[in-house]
């Protein structure tokens, strides 16, 4: 007898779990853009007050994940010079480094009702004499630059190939989509 009550609770408690596997997952996207400015980014994503809570997350991080230079002609060799200013870190370290020129904005989108699921993430953009683009490099202390000693350079960056001011959606198929294909003249 008490073997079989034992069964039965192991089953009955089992049986959320096994519930909870067999329902169905909601798709959750990412979407992530490039700005050079707030006023552009509420632009491109109608969100303006996700714009300016990005911007000041990526402000707070910049100096800490910025390429850190021991001169300013070390920093003038990969950036433009006017972009090379003296920086402070958190941590209260001056460097010679390029100024944020943009900021990254991720959202994370629930696809089933396209309302946001979470606050934006942010991180800083740093553009070179190239045109190239770069932020913090993944891992490390919360994705900032992991080489943060003085003539580290771009060691903790990642090159991205991101077009600026322009956010990326999701596609969505709408009305229309299915009868595209199958229009007819004359019927």
């Amino acid at each position: 007898m008490k073997r079989s009550r034992t069964t039965a609770l192991l089953l009955m408690s089992a049986a959320p779990l096994l519930f909870t596997a067999c329902q169905k997952e909601e798709a959750v996207q990412v979407q992530e853009g490039l700005y050079t400015s707030v006023e552009a980014c509420g632009e491109a994503t109608g969100d303006p007050s996700a714009c300016r809570t990005a911007f000041a997350a990526a402000q707070q991080q910049a100096a800490d994940a910025a390429p850190k230079y021991a001169s300013q002609a070390e920093c003038a060799k990969e950036y433009p010079a006017e972009q090379c200013v003296q920086q402070t870190t958190s941590a209260g370290t001056s460097f010679i480094g390029p100024m944020m020129m943009g900021f990254f904005m991720s959202q994370m989108l629930n696809s089933g009702r396209g309302a946001v699921a979470a606050p934006p993430a942010a991180q800083p953009a740093f553009k070179d004499k190239a045109n190239g683009w770069a932020k913090p490099a993944p891992g490390g202390s919360g994705g900032l630059n992991t080489a943060s000693g003085i003539g580290a350079g771009k060691a903790g960056l990642a090159p991205v190939t991101a077009t600026p001011n322009r956010a990326v959606t999701a596609s969505r198929g709408g009305f229309g989509t299915r009868s595209g294909g199958r229009s007819s003249v004359g019927g």
